[in-house]
């Protein structure tokens, strides 16, 4: 059963593209390269909420995004999250992180974000669409 994006990301986000189970989508924070990944799945809040078998997809393309981010921007570290006090709809958080970014080592949240730029939003999801399709 597909379930509809909650109204907080589609004003918040950029569709990228749709794996097996989820959607996925972009921040608009320019600080941090950041998706979500979102399950296309009706009533969702948690993992456990999940059958097995997506489940099972869900760490898959965790893991297969988490590469993507990590060969795209050329970072060691990422910060793969599952929060959901604010926008309870199962979603999960790949975001990368350097050394030099301007909020680190604390959590993203602490700084306020700045939306893309119209030029460099157009060029990060041209660049996430190939770096997907690629490892695909």
């Amino acid at each position: 059963m597909v379930n509809k994006v909650n109204k907080n990301f589609l004003k918040t986000s950029h569709y990228i593209t749709d794996l097996k189970l989820c959607s996925v989508r972009l921040i608009d924070n320019e600080k941090f390269p950041w998706i979500i990944l979102v399950p296309k799945r009706n009533k969702v809040t948690d993992i456990t909420d999940l059958n097995t078998k997506d489940q099972v997809t869900l760490i898959k393309e965790i893991v297969f995004c988490s590469n993507v981010m990590k060969k795209i921007f050329k970072t060691s570290k990422l910060n793969v999250e599952k929060i959901g006090n604010i926008v309870p709809q199962l979603h999960i958080h790949i975001i990368a992180r350097k050394k030099n970014d301007s909020s680190w080592p604390l959590s993203v949240w602490v700084i306020k974000g700045k939306p893309y730029k119209k030029s460099i939003l157009k060029r990060m999801i041209k660049k996430l669409v190939e770096g997907i399709k690629k490892k695909r």
